[in-house]
């Protein structure tokens, strides 16, 4: 066994805060952790030490927030949020508008179905929930995402987007089973109009017998026709979101890139989602579904014939760099996506002579990341035509393709969120982010979250804390029982 660090965790049984351990052994990185009332738990951490060490040189550690919700008093994580411990500003903030859903998921983090309460916030209470979250400081939630449960059961949702963009959000996205917007091209229009940016759609994969494993319904058809519609309302932002489950659709990765390629003119990424495992569950069954970051990146390398390398993904902190440069030449800040260097991986592909290449073969990354630290440094010390030429002289250096170069000079000249979208209809993005549960719970990421749901008392939660801590507190606290709710809204 070979010691990587001491953290903190907590029981998944009582939720106790216990010491943890994450080590290696055999070139995989587990999290041990032993509570005095319910014994130990280990648990696959990263299941490829090298990558591990490889995405831990891209660390960088925010700067906090400046006006923190709430106070230090009972320690971390039960002083979400976002208390004065919390290192990352949102890179996208969550509502869930509703837990009500139109199926039964057996891998869901919330149905009214199951919990027997209808959670669905009022439009005033998602109104201040939105200027919670444009009002974090340093940097506001410059992104948004309207979730549930299922968020088109509410025939509100339309005027919910337009009072986010009248409070100041850019990027509006809907996650979204897709089974309302495969029933009407005209409802993709109202979204779009209303100022939706992106489909996040729940896709799992090109079978239609996986959808039955993993939704409980085949949705396969559901899928496409949601993705036809869109496009006939020139809705043209969709994110496929698959959760993956080991066993069940891990050899669907390469099969998921490729259909997002033949939908190059509408599908802008592919977000795979290691699942994560709520609820009690064995560890021989554990083992069975848990899939982490590298299980994703080498099946990609493997059904892709190694068009796509493992060595193509890079955390998400990688960008850092691109993000404090900008915002030094143009005297703003951006989102720095400051997350835990384990979270989450991502790589961008361009289509070259009909097929998808990943940019790493045009860029050199490592140099160019260099080269943008140093525009940064010049820009902040005052010295910005310096800084213009370093950003030039950069870009001309390490970017290979007359088109990347073209494109990412946009970004950095603009500066603006029509730029970034000009860029991301050039190229496919394709990431993953394993959100943590109660048996892999590293308290060091989750300080160091960008995904923060808002949440009607005014308190601002990190995405791993909501869902494996405080969902069913707060559901509780704004809650209707479900047969309450539908007498009341028959």
């Amino acid at each position: 066994m070979n010691l990587i660090k001491q953290t903190r965790s907590l029981c998944p049984e009582c939720q106790k805060v216990i010491d943890a351990t994450i080590y290696e052994e055999d070139d995989k990185v587990y999290i041990e952790k032993e509570c005095p009332d319910h014994g130990k738990v280990t648990e696959v951490y990263w299941s490829s030490y090298d990558e591990y060490i490889r995405a831990q040189k891209y660390s960088v550690v925010g700067g906090g927030i400046e006006n923190p919700q709430t106070k230090a008093v009972h320690g971390h994580p039960f002083d979400c949020g976002l208390c004065p411990n919390h290192k990352s500003t949102p890179s996208l903030g969550i509502i869930d508008v509703t837990n009500r859903c139109n199926l039964r998921c057996p891998i869901c983090f919330a149905n009214a179905n199951i919990t027997g309460t209808v959670y669905e916030p009022t439009k005033e209470q998602i109104r201040n929930m939105i200027k919670t979250l444009r009002s974090i400081r340093p940097i506001p939630a410059d992104g948004l995402q309207f979730s549930g449960g299922e968020p088109t059961i509410r025939e509100d949702l339309p005027e919910l987007v337009q009072m986010a963009k009248e409070e100041g959000f850019d990027h509006i996205e809907i996650n979204t089973n897709g089974i309302r917007l495969a029933g009407s091209a005209d409802y993709c229009k109202e979204l779009l109009d209303a100022g939706v940016s992106t489909v996040y759609l729940q896709f799992d994969g090109v079978r239609p017998e996986i959808y039955v494993s993993t939704r409980g319904v085949p949705l396969w058809e559901t899928k496409v026709k949601a993705i036809e519609n869109c496009r006939k309302a020139g809705l043209d932002s969709i994110v496929l979101v698959p959760t993956i489950v080991k066993g069940v659709n891990d050899d669907q990765l390469g099969a998921i890139i490729d259909f997002a390629h033949q939908n190059f003119d509408i599908v802008r990424c592919v977000n795979f989602q290691p699942v994560s495992i709520t609820g009690r569950i064995p560890y021989e069954k554990r083992k069975e579904m848990r899939i982490t970051i590298p299980d994703c990146t080498h099946r990609i390398e493997e059904q892709t014939g190694g068009e796509i390398k493992v060595s193509d993904f890079y955390p998400v902190p990688v960008v850092v760099p691109v993000a404090k440069a900008i915002g030094a030449l143009k005297n703003r800040r951006y989102p720095e996506f400051t997350v835990h260097e384990h979270c989450g991986m991502a790589t961008f592909l361009l289509e070259d002579e009909g097929k998808l290449v990943p940019i790493t073969r045009f860029v050199d990354i490592e140099g160019f990341m260099d080269g943008m630290n140093r525009v940064y440094e010049m820009a902040s010390k005052g010295s910005k035509r310096r800084a213009q030429i370093q950003l030039f002289s950069s870009t001309l250096r390490h970017a290979k393709l007359g088109l990347v170069r073209q494109l990412a000079g946009a970004v950095f000249k603009e500066g603006s969120y029509n730029s970034l979208g000009n860029f991301m209809r050039r190229v496919l993005m394709v990431g993953m982010m394993h959100f943590q549960d109660l048996y892999n719970l590293d308290l060091e990421r989750l300080e160091r979250c960008g995904i923060h749901y808002a949440v009607p008392d005014g308190r601002v939660i990190p995405f791993c804390a909501m869902n494996s801590i405080y969902r069913p507190k707060v559901e509780e606290a704004f809650s209707m029982p479900l047969k309450e709710w539908q007498r009341s809204n028959s």
